[in-house]
């Protein structure tokens, strides 16, 4: 029996055999679905073959030679065991081993996709896919020779809760929209060399960043008669297009249970030719530099597309507030603005809502820089109505999307009553959108959340769109409000833009709206197309709604009601001014109106008809680029 392990130049000890029976007693088996696993009895940490084999999906890899050899020892020991196993049939059967049924095994393998096994000075351990590290909270037996379930599961809380962990796991998480190798950037074919010589030097500059060069290039290609006019506005652009100051700073913050974390944060200051900056503060985990630069552009090209004098800016975290605490926010709040009062005042930036902040982070954000600046700045466009801020300064935004389509369908001969509208999104734009529309008689639909949308063909109203905000506001599925009203559907990870509608509200996302959901919304009936936030599509989705004549409202112009809404507050402050909502509401037409008229002049001035669908897009670019570069050249090379 030991003549194998004999000629091998093995000498089995005591210590040898102690491992053995160790081997036999700890087992550790993702089994099939269904059966039970025992967590007691099986091969051991040294168990080579274990090693080469995925835990919970880990990467596979192939044993080195040296492994190889020692799988070849392990399995001459495991013979040994066999046979020892074969004489002891018979005693009496030792302590009969606890069970853990199958839904213990899904949680342990759900909760801790972390782990894997893999060799380590000849050993088998538990290693971590995110961290990269080992030790004996990672090994194949991470709990000490028990292995009972308590054990196990406080070794992986420990470990899975761990500060190495978890910023590990957040970079990790981050870092998957940031890398966009694979992002394939759709160029558009130019007429002019010139604008043409734009765009390869921004993707020259910038190869990496994919929504700055998508909107870039959707802003040259509106300006290319432009620029074929006037050579100068080569020069222009390109000093446009490279920011006046880009802020990256880290955030570290403590959460509830004492443990630091750190997040990054931005704030791109786009250009101040026409005025102070305003713009948005986004926290999501999306957030990266590419993004706050296109942020920035767009919200420049917007504020000069309105009747105010403003530069653009726009920025925000990594910092994902959702399932934080409002004292774990209110803190990486203080320490955000710790870095970012320094650029801030009512001359300088003035920062607003986007998505992930609210009023109650605006609120945070604004009592800091407050105690920090020693100024009271009410402008701080967010904060709560009772304190400071215009009566209708959260609903500005969505209200606006929809009076800016009433002026687009006022120059059809038609009206909004009645329509059919999809909407996607189900955040503060998406909600007063739905709102408004229900106001005007129109026929909402649809909402949308990252899992899916959800479809009422009875159409919302009041009380529905109540419940849809207290759905929202307790975080729960969209899904919950079609078992309340039965006729309502929810469909799983998937759009609705396949659903019939006469106006699309896409007010999501950038780029919730590609070539195929184009194609969908022109079989399903549209023929106009709003934009409630900032570049929902594609570059090749407008190219299949400008060949099927479907007219589109660009964000710039479109969304221009939170500008004004800002902007209406600095008036309202500085004159000591009491207004009621009708005389708010009143001028944020005022102002769209002014937006939707300054953008068909100056589409008809470069040769774009009313009807065309083109007007718009490129008429509400050609305004904002003429009215900064007005400035700019005046103020001189700065």
């Amino acid at each position: 029996m030991f003549g194998p392990t004999g000629g091998l130049g093995m000498n089995p000890s005591m210590d040898d055999m102690n491992l053995i029976q160790q081997a036999q007693r700890h087992q550790l088996v993702v089994s099939n679905l269904g059966e039970e696993i025992d967590l007691e009895i099986g091969p051991g940490e040294d168990d080579a073959a274990f090693a080469t084999n995925s835990l919970i999906g880990g990467p596979p890899r192939e044993p080195s030679a040296g492994e190889h050899d020692e799988t070849k020892h392990m399995v001459l020991v495991s013979d040994l065991a066999s046979e020892d196993q074969d004489m002891s049939k018979g005693q009496p059967s030792a302590k009969r081993k606890k069970k853990v049924v199958k839904r213990w095994r899904e949680e342990w393998a759900d909760t801790y996709k972390w782990a894997y096994v893999d060799m380590k000075d000849g050993t088998a351990r538990i290693f971590c896919s995110v961290c990269r590290e080992y030790g004996r909270k990672h090994r194949r037996n991470p709990y000490g020779n028990e292995g009972s379930r308590n054990m196990q599961m406080s070794a992986l809380e420990e470990h899975n809760n761990s500060l190495l962990h978890k910023e590990a796991l957040r970079l990790q998480t981050a870092s998957k929209d940031k890398i966009v190798a694979d992002k394939p950037i759709y160029v558009k074919t130019l007429m002019s060399k010139s604008a043409g010589s734009i765009i390869e030097g921004v993707l020259k500059r910038d190869p990496n960043e994919f929504e700055f060069v998508q909107s870039v290039q959707e802003a040259v290609h509106a300006l290319e008669r432009v620029i074929a006019k006037n050579s100068h506005y080569v020069n222009i652009m390109e000093r446009l297009l490279e920011p006046e100051r880009m802020i990256v700073f880290r955030v570290p913050w403590v959460d509830d249970r004492g443990e630091t974390h750190v997040n990054r944060g931005f704030r791109v200051q786009f250009n101040q030719a026409l005025g102070p900056c305003r713009g948005g503060i986004r926290f999501h985990p999306s957030m990266n530099l590419s993004i706050a630069k296109f942020l920035g552009f767009q919200q420049t090209l917007k504020n000069a597309l309105s009747p105010y004098k403003l530069g653009g800016a726009s920025g925000g975290s990594d910092f994902d507030p959702k399932g934080r605490s409002d004292n774990e926010i209110m803190r990486f709040c203080q320490s955000f603005m710790n870095e970012m009062y320094r650029y801030m005042g009512p001359d300088k930036d003035l920062p607003s809502e986007e998505v992930g902040v609210g009023t109650r982070e605006m609120g945070y954000l604004f009592g800091q820089y407050r105690r920090l600046a020693g100024q009271f700045q009410g402008s701080f466009t967010g904060p709560r109505i009772y304190w400071a801020a215009s009566s209708l300064r959260t609903e500005a935004s969505g209200y606006g999307v929809v009076y800016f389509a009433r002026l687009m369908l006022a120059d059809m001969n038609k009206e909004i009553k009645g329509l059919r509208c999809v909407v996607s999104g189900c955040g503060k734009i998406a909600m007063h959108v739905v709102e408004k529309l229900i106001a005007c008689g129109a026929h909402p639909v649809t909402v949308s959340d990252s899992k899916g949308y959800l479809v009422d063909d009875d159409g919302f109203d009041y009380m529905k769109l109540a419940f849809l905000r207290e759905i929202k506001s307790q975080q729960r599925s969209l899904r919950d409000y079609s078992k309340t009203y039965a006729r309502a559907k929810y469909f799983d990870e998937v759009k609705p833009w396949n659903e019939r509608c006469d106006v699309a509200f896409p007010c999501a996302s950038q780029n919730e709206v590609d070539q195929a959901d184009a194609i969908n919304l022109v079989n399903a009936g549209c023929r106009l197309l709003v934009e409630g936030s900032n570049m929902p599509c594609t570059a090749e989705a407008v190219d299949v709604f400008r060949k099927a004549n479907v007219l589109i409202a660009p964000a710039i112009a479109a969304g221009a009601g939170g500008v004004a809404a800002g902007e209406i507050e600095v008036l309202r402050e500085s004159n000591s001014m009491q207004w009621s909502a009708e005389d708010f509401e009143s001028r944020l037409q005022e102002a769209l109106k002014q937006t939707y008229e300054k953008a068909l002049k100056a589409a008809n001035d470069f040769g774009y008809q009313k009807e065309s669908p083109e007007a718009l897009l490129h008429g509400a670019t050609i305004a904002a680029f003429l009215n900064i570069a007005q400035a700019m050249t005046d103020q001189g090379c700065v």
